[in-house]
């Protein structure tokens, strides 16, 4: 008679299991990053009110809001490309949407309609461009204004900041394809714009159809700064040795200034009428700016005072990017009706003559639309609509933060 089979003890030790893997850490805010997009969009606010030619040169924000976009692009790339592309477009067209409800309403009730633009046909196409912005929407030109609100051809200033909504979107859908050049080539891919920005003011190039050479005018002027920022992601600027950068871009940046200089750069032609300066003065700067880049995960202690207003600036980008245009037009218009007061034209000439209430009041303005405006954005981002998002928490859902997934 045979034994019967030992069982095991079911009070003995737990057969082991593979320990599990650690959470990957969530990613962290640059708050370098985040302080040159601030700064970029109140230098923008500034130089559209002031006008002084100058600006864009201390500080060239297009150059440096596109590298970041592009910074930003390149670490989401490490998901896969059409997710990627399509969670960009979703966070970036609802604000344009809604600023082309309000604003196209307005042309329709003032008068503009499908004979704008000389065929019935082409104007309704053209509508679809306030969908998707693959060229400039239309718009309507020399509208009057509405006394003591707002100026004439106020729809030409709604219209002026949608150029960017339209490179931003071209650069988001070629960037899969930028950054597999970028692998590949990468210092023939970051300067590719410049030389094609070189080709266009020598007249080597020539692109006769005006909505084609715009698109590709932007491109070669500020997508060497988008591929520079994918590079700094991939880490291209730190393969370099540390006294490259700071010994190249000045003289890049005085061969671009010189250019801009002896090619009529003044007030009222400052360097965006002159895009091949344009792209080696941004792409010079950017440079020394990413190189510097501190990669701050904490202010410092100067700048902690700041940490609110630096994260609502982050926070609703977009939308003071797409009003302010309009906010400094009501301001302006607005501020020179004072002038119908008897007293404060007699004795406050100074005063109404001054930009800085009208600079304080466009800045009102915009706060106004970050409330009335703002939501978009976060329902663009799947997030809880916020009035005022400039708390940490904020930051951590505004762009290029842990909750950015797609």
């Amino acid at each position: 008679m045979t034994a019967p089979p030992v069982l095991p003890d079911a009070t003995g030790p737990a057969p082991q299991t593979p320990p599990a893997e650690p959470p990957r850490p969530a990613p962290v805010r640059d708050r370098y990053f985040d302080l040159l997009r601030a700064v970029a969009l109140f230098r923008v606010v500034f130089y559209h009110l002031m006008g002084w030619a100058w600006l864009p040169v201390v500080f060239p924000s297009m150059g440096v809001m596109f590298a970041l976009a592009g910074n930003l692009m390149a670490r989401s790339l490490q998901r896969p490309a059409v997710r990627v592309v399509r969670g960009r477009m979703r966070r970036l067209l609802p604000p344009l949407w809604l600023l082309g409800a309000v604003g196209v309403t307005g042309m329709l009730v003032q008068g503009w309609g499908p004979d704008a633009e000389g065929h019935p046909a082409w104007w309704w196409l053209h509508l679809l461009y306030w969908v998707v912005p693959l060229s400039d929407p239309p718009y309507a030109e020399g509208l009057p204004g509405l006394h003591g609100i707002v100026g004439e051809d106020w729809a030409t200033e709604l219209a002026g900041p949608l150029w960017y909504i339209r490179a931003y979107l071209w650069y988001v859908l070629l960037s899969p394809f930028l950054l597999k050049a970028l692998r590949s080539l990468p210092w023939a891919t970051i300067l590719s714009p410049v030389a094609l920005a070189a080709a266009l003011e020598f007249g080597w190039l020539h692109i006769p159809y005006g909505r084609i050479d715009s698109a590709v005018t932007d491109f070669s002027t500020f997508g060497a700064c988008w591929i520079l920022g994918m590079a700094h992601q991939q880490g291209v600027l730190a393969r370099l040795p540390r006294y490259a950068v700071p010994s190249l871009a000045p003289f890049v940046a005085a061969f671009g200034l010189w250019y801009a200089l002896t090619h009529g750069f003044k007030e009222g032609h400052d360097l965006d009428d002159i895009p091949f300066a344009q792209s080696l003065w941004s792409l010079a700067t950017v440079a020394l700016l990413l190189h510097i880049s501190p990669s701050w995960t904490r202010w410092p202690r100067r700048l902690r005072r700041w940490d609110r207003l630096i994260t609502l600036l982050n926070s609703r980008a977009v939308t003071i990017y797409l009003w302010h245009n309009v906010c400094i037009l009501v301001a302006a218009t607005v501020w020179d009706d004072l002038w119908n007061i008897d007293t404060l034209a007699d004795h406050e000439a100074w005063l109404l003559d001054s930009p800085w209430p009208v600079l304080a009041l466009a800045w009102s303005l915009v706060a106004l639309c970050i409330v009335a405006f703002g939501w978009a954005e976060d329902l663009a981002a799947k997030r809880r609509p916020r009035l005022w998002p400039d708390s940490p928490a904020a930051a951590r859902g505004s762009t290029g933060t842990r909750r950015d997934r797609t």
